[in-house]
């Protein structure tokens, strides 16, 4: 029967560089489960492969946490001047800083008889693989050195032979890891090896380190990538050689490409940093990886943090691999982003505007770029409001307007040329709108009267409404795609509608 009293669980990363969605989605769904069920989540710092190690990996991963909203219960963390510290009275929580347990419990391993040191060179363990290889064997060490008397080990050492220590197996054994997804997983012995518990370096394996660490910090459930599954069995093995209860495991689904590989940088985007730095909204983001391999068994698509809190168990995550859908996460995104009121959007896009150079800030005041001039806020909000309902990310925005703020627009003339027109055609339309906005007063140049004074031009004149509108939108706009062209000269102004219209009037002339 599953125990949901004084839930205790851990995420255990490697610092070893950005972190990976992957890893994040493992995070969230630890963090959702210690959360749902009123228990604990901590951080623990696995660096015992130093080889790996990437220096301000663990600031890295610190920041991602505090950016998603995820806050630890012990383990390291962020101070408010991003200072690592840590808490919780089960540390240190940087494996580097516990060897000396570990030299303790397999000093009691090895009394036990459960473990043994092993000098084979890296060249033998490499020639029987390769035997076993050419015999069509599965590759695993084959115990060369479980049988060596004390005498012999104690005088190799003395010698100063450098060697590992392997875990003894036992000898054809069921193992049965009972996982909370899965089910029922039964693996035979013989099936594994005497696998390396401590390396010659005197630092634990994974496998080790974290199955004393579980222990000791009393971590009731783990949770991991199902990459763990074929380890697991070894892990149950140890707790059984301690003679410890395990906790239960529950091995999360694959997280795969759109081709059903397993996600990787070949894919793209794949850290939390990268699309933090593509726009993404954190909120949107936990929505859209809290739905790779999990959902409610509802319709609802659409979740805040605590509302999955409350609503997570187990017995909806999926044992299937789960498919990146990066379209999914733009519409989610985007979703959220029509949720955000003008000035949440204006804060947020302001800095992408900032970072294109298309705005600069300058004495407290925001500035256009290109031309030097001073622009409002609320200027600027009426810009961001007509691609708010569009943009599916936040570095759309850069694109998006851009236009709107630049001195001069570079495009083909010949784009000025609605489908069913001609060069003709269209410049005497665009000589027509320009004598008409003359007319409007500025205090008048609104996006419905400009749709209602063009609507009665077009008619009065017995125009093709597509011969007058598209080339007003191409000359306001430089592009294909943009709000329409009531929108974009309102929020522009009487004096840039006109500046552009007449720019595109000689541009089409000269052709």
């Amino acid at each position: 029967m599953d125990n949901f009293s004084n839930v205790r669980v851990r995420i255990a990363p490697s610092p070893t560089g950005f972190v990976h969605v992957g890893n994040l989605r493992t995070m969230l769904y630890n963090y959702l489960f210690a959360k749902h069920n009123k228990g604990k989540f901590l951080i623990r710092i696995e660096d015992t492969d130093q080889t790996r190690l990437v220096h301000g990996a663990v600031e890295n991963l610190l920041q991602a946490l505090k950016w998603a909203g995820i806050e630890s219960d012990e383990g390291p963390y962020l101070t408010t001047d991003n200072k690592v510290k840590e808490r919780g009275e089960f540390g240190p929580y940087v494996q580097s800083e516990r060897l000396d347990i570990y030299k303790q419990q397999i000093q009691t391993l090895l009394e036990k008889g459960k473990a043994y040191p092993c000098f084979c060179t890296k060249d033998r363990i490499e020639k029987v693989r390769e035997e076993q290889s050419k015999n069509k064997l599965a590759p695993k060490y084959d115990n060369f050195c479980r049988d060596l008397t004390k005498a012999e080990a104690e005088s190799m050492m003395r010698s100063g032979t450098p060697y590992v220590i392997r875990f003894k197996m036992p000898e054809d054994k069921n193992v049965i890891v009972k996982d909370m997804i899965h089910g029922e997983i039964v693996v035979n012995t013989k099936d594994l090896d005497d696998y390396v518990l401590i390396k010659s370096d005197g630092f634990p394996t994974y496998h080790f380190a974290n199955v004393v660490d579980d222990h000791f910090m009393k971590i009731t459930h783990v949770m991991r990538g199902d990459e763990w599954i074929a380890s697991t069995p070894k892990h149950v093995l140890l707790y059984d050689a301690f003679e410890w209860q395990a906790p239960q495991f529950a091995h999360l689904p694959t997280l795969l490409s759109k081709t059903k590989k397993k996600l990787s940088k070949r894919d793209g985007d794949v850290s939390v940093k990268d699309f933090i730095d593509k726009g993404y909204l954190k909120d949107a983001l936990i929505n859209f990886i809290a739905l790779l391999g999990w959902n409610a068994g509802t319709e609802q698509e659409i979740y805040t943090l605590n509302e999955l809190i409350h609503q997570f168990t187990l017995d909806n995550v999926h044992k299937a691999g789960a498919v990146f859908d990066l379209e999914k996460l733009d519409w989610i995104n985007g979703m959220y982003i029509r949720k955000m009121s003008s000035d949440e959007f204006y804060e947020a896009c302001v800095p992408y505007l900032i970072n294109a150079k298309i705005l600069t800030l300058s004495k407290g005041k925001v500035v256009v770029s290109s031309t030097g001039e001073k622009v409002a806020p609320a200027y600027i909000k009426d810009i961001l409001a007509l691609e708010q309902p569009r943009v599916k990310k936040l570095t759309d925005i850069v694109e998006a307007v851009g236009f709107f703020f630049a001195n001069e627009l570079t495009y083909d003339a010949k784009n000025l040329i609605w489908r069913k027109s001609d060069q003709a055609t269209t410049l005497t339309n665009l000589q027509l709108l320009e004598k008409l906005l003359h007319k409007i007063k500025k205090e008048e140049f609104s996006k419905d009267n400009l749709k209602k004074t063009i609507t009665e031009l077009i008619e009065k004149n017995g125009l093709d409404t597509g011969g007058v509108l598209w080339p007003m939108r191409y000359a306001l706009s430089g592009r294909d795609h943009s709000p329409d062209p009531y929108e974009i000269a309102g929020a522009l102004g009487k004096d840039k509608s006109l500046a552009r219209i007449s720019a595109a009037i000689t541009k089409l002339g000269q052709q």
